[in-house]
């Protein structure tokens, strides 16, 4: 099961630990739902999700600031008693003596953010959702061409690292060579990135290894990239039919979703990076409503009609 160590969401959120004693370094999230332990501090236990982070707002802080001393101690006894990974106070409120106190004795971090309740929980949610989604890596190249992430695939040495290089030098942006690690974050959505060992670098047979961001820039590299189209490399097969009008799209699947895949044969000579410009261009058309393909049709059908009208009327 994919985890995410709390001591990253403390960094990458930008988290106060109020209880710097307590020893976090083993405790991990599992999951990217949060919970607000409303119903919790009113004394109602069943189905609770101990396992989620506790999110305190403004409502539950006050709500607790009200409870007489006798039931702060039994609600948070109760409370503090699960498996909670961490609490995270917002607004910067600050807990109360006995409820740090209950806290360190169960080894409860605290945690304190300066954001509102609703803004800190949004960006958690998101980023935990891309943290914890399934992950494969698979071998190949990805790039943001003109918005759309294209996926180049192919067998070892087909020329996937050369066509990247040559959108890199279109002004076009690398986000990751040789293997891309994808996540599926949605139903319809799927991430791709490049692992933290081979970000920003190519591999050219015959010159080695290329670190594309020192000799093109920081704006010839990118971190991460939905993927949106996928085009496979194939050596040339005379005897294999390809599509030549496009009427049909085309579908390769990666962790349940699927993205339409172009099958482009090698051979000498072809431009390799045009295509793949052109390629994404005209997936971004058909995504804006417009498919060439679709428009030659109707004026072949239309072109047909109007042929058997003439025909009738002689």
């Amino acid at each position: 099961m994919p985890s995410v160590k709390l001591a990253k969401v403390i960094e990458k959120q930008h988290l106060e630990n109020l209880t710097p004693d307590i020893d976090i370094t083993k405790i991990k999230i599992t999951q990217p739902d949060i919970n607000r332990p409303a119903l919790q501090l009113a004394g109602y236990f069943e189905h609770f999700e101990a396992s989620r982070l506790q999110i305190i707002g403004f409502v539950e802080y006050t709500y607790m600031q009200g409870l007489s001393d006798k039931r702060k101690k039994e609600i948070y006894e109760g409370l503090l008693k699960s498996p909670i990974p961490a609490i995270v106070f917002c607004r910067e409120l600050t807990p109360d003596p006995l409820f740090v106190e209950i806290a360190r004795k169960n080894g409860i971090p605290l945690l304190m953010t300066k954001k509102s309740t609703s803004a800190f929980m949004a960006e958690l949610i998101r980023w935990l959702n891309v943290e914890l989604a399934p992950c494969i890596s698979v071998h190949g190249v990805l790039v943001d061409v003109y918005g759309e992430g294209v996926l180049i695939t192919g067998e070892s040495g087909i020329g996937k690292s050369e066509a990247a290089l040559e959108l890199i030098k279109r002004g076009h942006r690398l986000v990751t060579d040789d293997v891309v690690e994808i996540r599926k974050v949605s139903d319809d959505t799927l991430v791709g990135t490049a692992p933290d060992i081979t970000k920003h670098f190519i591999e050219l047979r015959g010159i080695g290894i290329v670190d594309v961001k020192t000799l093109f820039g920081v704006s010839s590299v990118k971190e991460t990239q939905s993927i949106d189209l996928v085009i496979k490399l194939e050596d040339w097969n005379k005897d294999k039919e390809y599509d030549r009008l496009g009427l049909e799209e085309e579908y390769t699947e990666y962790l349940g979703n699927k993205i339409v895949c172009h099958s482009i044969p090698i051979r000498p000579g072809r431009n390799l990076a045009i295509i793949c410009e052109s390629a994404a261009v005209n997936h971004r058309q058909k995504k804006m409503g417009y498919n060439a393909a679709q428009e030659l049709y109707q004026r072949v059908q239309n072109s047909l009609a109007r042929r058997r009208e003439e025909e009738e009327d002689e």
